[in-house]
């Protein structure tokens, strides 16, 4: 019997849960990370798998959930693409859906829940994906398979997390301390104004090792979502599996007692608590994710780039040089504003 079902895949009472991976050993954003979190000895054994190249397109990946009193008994990891930067094809959702029959036969498998192979990350349309699983278990009539049609991640709450907490170091908690005290003059924290943060304390001169790049909202640093991923349900709450468009990504917030840690760690750390002030400081005034962006924007074009400008005139030229979107968002009034913030407060040409 086949069914569409919704909510959360994880949650599903079933004999077998399907995930969808690479064959590099990569999960690091959307239902993978959801599955490398709630169940983290699988991601171990994935992992182990992948290096030796047993992940391959076209054959399932089985991990036994010996532990399990309720819940699935198998996750069944299904390989949609190669590389976690390539498209999915339809060649390899059909030769894996192949596969992935016969493990339920072999198995004895008498319930699954299936998410919607190859589409999301994978690029594959569900109109054409969903009757590929359609027909290949219409040949399994006593299985009950539920399947999950695009529907965008869970609440980051809502996402199961059984990986152990990280242990604290001067970079996470100068993270947590920076959002509970910048949340604290404002109702939400973006995932922008996280990333706008943690970039102008490593101007600062906090040694972060962040790789900031000209993004499409400023500067941005991809190893930062590394961070996150880290102390997800940990420390912090709000950036989920990390697969939500930035427009509708929940914002970001410290759990009940992370502040206080963070705090108690850092006072061994003046030099990182002198360096976050300073950043509030400048922060003050300019808590939204629009300003914010303005702010690390007219900052990078006078710091990083190959002629950085010297100038609000050049300052207000150059964002709107950035992108299309830059030119209409950020008027130059609004640029002289932020250089000359900027120069008030010590952050240009001389900027530590």
């Amino acid at each position: 019997m086949i069914t569409q079902a919704s909510g959360n895949l994880l949650d599903a009472q079933v004999d077998a849960l399907v995930n969808t991976v690479n064959t590099v050993g990569v999960m690091g954003k959307g239902i993978a990370l959801q599955f490398r979190r709630a169940y983290p000895a699988m991601y171990r054994e994935y992992i182990k798998a992948a290096k030796a190249g047993d992940i391959r397109l076209g054959r399932m990946h089985v991990w036994t959930n010996d532990e399990a009193l309720t819940g699935p008994r198998y996750i069944i990891n299904f390989p949609t693409k190669g590389h976690w930067k390539a498209r999915s094809r339809f060649t390899d959702i059909e030769a894996g859906l192949d596969d992935l029959a016969k493990v339920v036969r072999h198995l004895g498998i008498t319930s699954i829940a299936i998410p919607p192979l190859g589409c999301g990350n994978g690029g594959l349309d569900w109109a054409q994906v969903r009757p590929l699983i359609e027909r290949t278990f219409a040949a399994l009539p006593d299985v009950d398979t539920r399947v999950y049609p695009p529907a965008g991640a869970p609440q980051a709450a809502d996402m199961l997390n059984h990986t152990c907490r990280p242990r604290w170091t001067v970079g996470k908690a100068a993270l947590v301390d920076l959002i509970a005290r910048y949340g604290e003059r404002t109702l939400d924290v973006s995932i922008i104004e996280v990333q706008k943060l943690m970039y102008f304390l490593q101007e600062a001169g906090e040694l972060l090792r962040l790789d900031y790049q000209k993004g499409r909202y400023g500067p941005y640093a991809d190893n930062l979502q590394k961070v996150l991923q880290a102390v997800e349900g940990h420390f912090l709450t709000g950036y989920g599996d990390g697969s939500r468009p930035v427009a509708s990504a929940e914002p970001i917030a410290p759990l009940p007692d992370a502040p206080a840690q963070a705090a108690d760690f850092l006072v061994d750390h003046p030099d990182t608590l002198t360096r976050s002030q300073r950043v509030l400081g400048l922060a003050s005034g300019y808590e939204s994710p629009y300003a914010m962006e303005l702010l690390s924007t007219v900052h990078w074009v006078a710091t990083h780039e190959s002629r950085p400008v010297t100038t609000p005139d050049a300052a207000a030229s150059a964002v709107a040089a950035w992108s299309p979107r830059k030119a209409t968002l950020f008027t130059p009034a609004h640029a002289h504003a932020a250089w000359d913030h900027l120069a008030e407060h010590g952050w240009l040409h001389q900027q530590v």
